[in-house]
């Protein structure tokens, strides 16, 4: 096996989307966001197109997997895909086609029935099941920024949605009013130091929610305290090393994406180096501290001058809150154990690492090296060389099943789902 492959247990499984390449692929047909329903019997997808992909579990030979269920258009595509600010409630159910099998049409020969027993009824069969998409309900004008996040609360009632000033709550049920809980706006925008970036409800404490800025900290709001939550019950942050402090220091500390653990205990925070595991119950510093990949800190000048120091990756706690995920570059991602972060498992989402290659040996004999073709495909980071890697190939956008070690990454317009 080669100096840069690694044993690993994570097994790629699936692959969806066209085998086109990097540069032939549309912006629009760019995953924006991948996500497990809460049982994990489906999985869904959506791009900057405004598509939106269904998958459905399935049982086969080889095991579990997921089909294609269906697909739908959400949104129409802007010439700036920033600018989605509607929110929309679809549904999505099966639906039995039928068709006429007998009618009650004479045929000219046949008088009319002289009485109700003679009277013949149209028949109807079944021909299909086809797969309906009905937007429910519409929920507009009520941000005049970009929406960042939308979390569904533990009461099935109510959601929160968040863009760069401001976070909304919203009852399902009514989509012409909402009430705004946080507004960080300042009276004059020159004044203004920083954006909300992601939000999220707790997932058992129907009152609580959290929120993450580009200053780098993590608030924790309790709206039972107040209507208005830019009071914050505690507040989540890193302590600035003073020694290390530099140009991009401010950049790379704001916090793209927060995740409650399931039982609410925790809250699993990235940035653009790190991932951050906090003890809901002590603000003071985080539990854990996970460098992703502290090789590109030699690069930060030239991910500045490519934007790429802008990324907004996601992460994700597994559904027992044992293990962590995040991605990188080169469509990299790695898994975490948080009782043992050190032990970190690399792997790659690329259809071509998963095929076995051939190397012309001493004795002039083929041999197959490399990854094997059971998708067992971990990377040795310590080879990782930061001026070779593919910083158009990138994993922003990931979910972990909700009960099982089954993940799905998306990588520009593939999904890849690995299971362990």
């Amino acid at each position: 096996m080669s100096d840069e492959i690694l044993e690993s247990s994570w097994k790629f499984t699936q692959c969806f989307g066209d085998k086109a390449e990097v540069e032939d692929v549309t912006e629009a047909d760019i995953i924006s966001t991948v996500e497990f329903n809460q049982t994990g019997e489906y999985l869904a997808t959506g791009d900057r197109g405004g598509r939106v992909v269904l998958f459905q579990r399935s049982e086969d030979k080889n095991g579990h997997g997921y089909n294609f269920y269906t697909e739908f258009q959400s949104h129409e595509p802007e010439f700036d895909y920033l600018k989605n600010k509607t929110i929309k409630l679809w549904k999505v159910s099966e639906k039995v086609l039928k068709v006429v099998a007998k009618n009650n049409l004479l045929d000219g020969h046949i008088p009319p029935p002289d009485t109700i027993s003679k009277l013949r009824f149209p028949e109807l069969a079944s021909r299909e099941n086809i797969v309906a998409s009905i937007p429910r309900k519409i929920y507009a004008n009520a941000h005049a920024y970009h929406i960042n996040s939308i979390s569904v609360n533990s009461d099935k009632e109510t959601y929160i949605s968040a863009d760069d000033l401001r976070i909304n709550l919203w009852n399902l049920g009514i989509n012409n009013q909402s009430f705004g809980i946080v507004d960080i706006k300042p009276a004059n925008m020159e004044d203004l130091t920083e954006v909300i970036t992601s939000a999220e409800f707790h997932p058992i404490s129907c009152n609580m929610f959290i929120y993450s800025s580009s200053k780098g900290t993590i608030k924790l709001c309790d709206m039972r305290d107040s209507s208005l939550c830019d009071n914050y019950s505690k507040i989540f942050e890193e302590p600035e090393d003073v020694s290390t402090k530099n140009f991009f220091s401010e950049i790379i500390s704001s916090v793209s994406d927060v995740k409650f653990s399931s039982d609410g205990r925790y809250i699993l925070s990235r940035d653009y180096l790190t991932l951050r595991l906090w003890d809901i119950n002590m603000d003071s510093q985080p539990v854990k501290t996970i460098n992703i990949h502290d090789y590109l800190r030699s690069k930060l000048c030239d991910l500045y001058e490519n934007d790429c120091i802008f990324d907004k990756f996601e992460c994700n706690l597994s559904g027992n809150g044992k293990s962590a995920m995040s991605g990188s570059y080169n469509n990299y991602f790695s898994i975490f154990n948080l009782d043992q972060p050190e032990e970190e498992i690399m792997l790659q989402a690329d259809k071509s690492a998963f095929k076995a290659m051939k190397v012309q040996s001493a004795d002039g004999s083929k041999s197959k090296i490399g990854v094997p073709k059971d998708g067992k495909n971990g990377i040795r980071k310590e080879t990782v060389n930061p001026d070779t890697l593919d910083y158009n190939r990138k994993i922003l956008n990931s979910s972990w099943h909700p009960k099982e070690d089954t993940i799905a990454v998306a990588a520009t317009n593939n999904l890849f789902i690995f299971t362990n």
